[in-house]
């Protein structure tokens, strides 16, 4: 966009084959996306607050300043990275929306974090005043550079959206991260937080206030971790990556959220310092984790004792942790790697994330949340209490509140900023990643204007329209994303010629006139989704997909078994789309009783098939466990016969 403003979005880097669009170039207009969005500014942001007061949170930042901290904290050692996640969010809901009244609670928080911050820029209220441990006493678990990291990130996001605000927001940051790099310099304390998170805020504050001292230490803390600089735990020093390098690791690995937050630092790093050996890492690292660790949905993290990654392979769908935030930590990791890449699988990755861990995770009215994301409930949820944070992260049916709520803050940031992860330019055009109905404007290199139209019902409806906004006497390009799932039967009409086409960005050059249309045609039609044999928990397994959804089979939708896992689906009849609802022939099994549950002869496991249930509806996953208590799952067993 023309001016001096900086761009509306989270991650601006200063090189890569892409660049970034922001809030301040796309507009979400309508659609799936505008719903969320809608529900997130009017009920999730006022939810959050009210806990934050409720929980004691924010108001440990006021015992701060009284000198009261030492009796009176409440929460876990990192709630303060809930009150900068709450920040950000707000700044980029005001960025997107320009609402007064969340202005106005926007500066009240920011002045009670203010005040507690101590002359030489540290900020936490969990450490270092009296009746407290020291600071940096614990950067196994302790969390202050997290914390450091998130109180950054909302700065940036402000600086983004505001520029120039005087609430002071920004400067709190630069001292605060002025303070991490004296404390942690060459000279410093030679160590790396145990949840990284630093090493991308650090970056994005240097692109942001052009302090190349900040970018230094996001380096060296990257090149840090991975020595043994923090100390072996039950979980092994694997669970931090600290066992290995960023350099030489080859899958992400450890746990979740913060692998990816970790290499997403590690692009940021490698794409201010030219680095193409540190990038070429975390790309393979990514590679090999959506190759063999990462879900049907999208999600990652198959071990709840440590919320990590399993081994390849390793992903049961009753014991999916899938955590919210390691979703959004994917999506921040993909991201930068689209910017600095160009390659659309990783735009695919964050559809499908988008649409099956973070829409999952709030509920329809934006006031309770999943942690977890299982894909199999085989028991009844029951109803939390709504005036109690749960003790539990893998809750099964959505929270209002957690004693670590880490994910509603999270959801929160992203759909807030969800804008700009739909569409980059370079200096040939526009790339289209996301679709939803938004208008997109760009101003070329060359100082040429260019805006763009979309229309569509995605994801129900595959038909993308994009209509040009402007003439232009000279050429540029519109590229759009045709994604993996889409292999066959996707159509790309130009002037009323339509082509087949394949996965990829799929590119028009050409002198466009106010008016034109490039119609995108995805097939959108239900189907069955095969898993690799080599994931022994789904063997003789389907899923069923429409477009970037995954659907669920409910036990609500099939009052007449007891639980979805009497039901068996057939696959000689491809599921079907019947009044908005995709549907699925399914019959109903009764196992045999033993008293040992192991044969010595295989015949005596068949269950007894019964009756047949034609038609039977699935629901979107992001959508299950809205209707109350439910058994739920993603992969469907096959009938005995077809299982192969």
């Amino acid at each position: 966009m023309s001016g001096t403003a900086p761009t509306a979005a989270p991650v601006l880097p200063v090189r890569g084959r892409l660049r970034p669009l922001g809030l301040d170039a796309v507009r979400v207009t309508g659609g799936f996306w505008a719903g969320r969005q809608s529900v997130n500014a009017t009920a999730t942001l006022a939810h959050i607050e009210h806990w934050l007061e409720r929980a004691g949170w924010l108001r440990n930042f006021d015992l701060a300043v009284r000198g009261d901290l030492a009796g009176g904290r409440r929460g876990r050692e990192f709630a303060d990275s809930e009150i900068y996640k709450f920040l950000e969010a707000m700044a980029w809901e005001i960025g997107r929306s320009a609402d007064a009244e969340l202005e106005a609670r926007f500066r009240a928080v920011v002045r009670r974090v203010a005040a507690a911050q101590a002359p030489d820029g540290y900020l936490n209220t969990n450490f270092g005043r009296p009746g407290q441990a020291p600071r940096w006493s614990d950067l196994e678990w302790g969390h202050e550079l997290y914390c450091v990291g998130h109180l950054l990130q909302a700065a940036v996001a402000r600086a983004r959206t505001r520029p120039g605000a005087d609430d002071g927001l920004l400067e709190v940051a630069r001292r605060a991260a002025d303070n991490v790099c004296e404390t942690f310099g060459p000279d410093g304390i030679d160590g790396v937080c145990g949840h990284p998170v630093i090493e991308a805020a650090l970056v994005e504050l240097a692109r942001t206030t052009g302090e190349d001292r900040y970018l230094a230490q996001a380096a060296l803390f990257v090149d840090r971790r991975g020595h043994g600089r923090l100390s072996d735990v039950e979980f092994g020093r694997e669970y931090f990556q600290d066992e290995l390098p960023v350099r030489q690791a080859t899958v992400l690995r450890g746990h979740a959220v913060r692998a990816n937050y970790l290499a997403a630092g590690a692009v940021d790093v490698a794409v201010e310092l030219k680095d193409a050996s540190l990038l070429e890492a975390v790309r393979n690292q990514w590679t090999n984790a959506v190759a063999c660790r990462t879900y049907v949905t999208g999600g990652q993290g198959s071990r709840h004792q440590d919320e990590a990654f399993g081994g390849d392979w390793v992903l049961p769908p009753d014991r999916a942790y899938s955590e919210t935030c390691a979703g959004v930590g994917s999506v921040m990791l993909a991201w930068r790697l689209l910017l600095a890449d160009g390659d659309p699988r990783y735009a695919d990755l964050i559809e499908r994330t988008l649409f099956n861990v973070v829409s999952t995770s709030p509920a329809a009215d934006g006031r309770s949340f999943f942690y977890t994301n299982t894909l199999h409930r085989r028991e009844l949820g029951t109803l939390p209490d709504p005036d109690r944070p749960s003790l539990r992260a893998a809750s099964s049916l959505r929270a209002p509140w957690f004693e670590v709520s880490c994910c509603p803050t999270n959801v929160a940031r992203t759909l807030a900023s969800l804008s700009a992860y739909v569409a980059t330019c370079d200096d040939e055009g526009l790339q289209l990643h996301q679709y939803l109905p938004a208008t997109v404007a760009h101003r070329l290199g060359d100082g040429r204007d260019v805006s763009v139209s979309i229309a569509t019902g995605y994801p129900y409806d595959g038909e993308v329209r994009v209509r040009i906004d402007g003439d232009d006497e000279r050429p540029w390009s519109l590229a759009l994303r045709v994604p993996d799932w889409a292999a066959q039967g996707a159509t790309l009409t130009v002037d009323g010629d339509s082509r087949p086409v394949g996965p990829g960005l799929v590119t028009e050059h050409r002198r466009w006139r106010r008016g034109d249309e490039v119609v995108l045609s995805l097939p959108v039609a239900p189907r069955f989704t095969y898993p690799d044999a080599r994931i022994d928990a789904v063997r003789g397994c389907v899923a069923v997909e429409r477009g970037p959804l995954v659907l669920a089979l409910e036990s609500v939708d099939v009052p007449a078994a007891e639980s979805v896992d009497e039901l068996r689906v057939d696959v000689d009849q491809p599921p079907r789309l019947v009044d908005g609802r995709v549907t699925v022939r399914c019959r109903r099994v009764h196992p045999e009783h033993h008293e040992w549950p192991y044969l010595a002869e295989g015949g005596g496991s068949t269950p007894v098939v019964g009756e047949e249930f034609d038609g039977v509806a699935l629901v979107e996953y992001h959508a299950w466990a809205n209707r109350g208590p439910s058994t739920m799952r993603v992969w469907l067993p096959v009938l005995t016969d077809q299982a192969g």
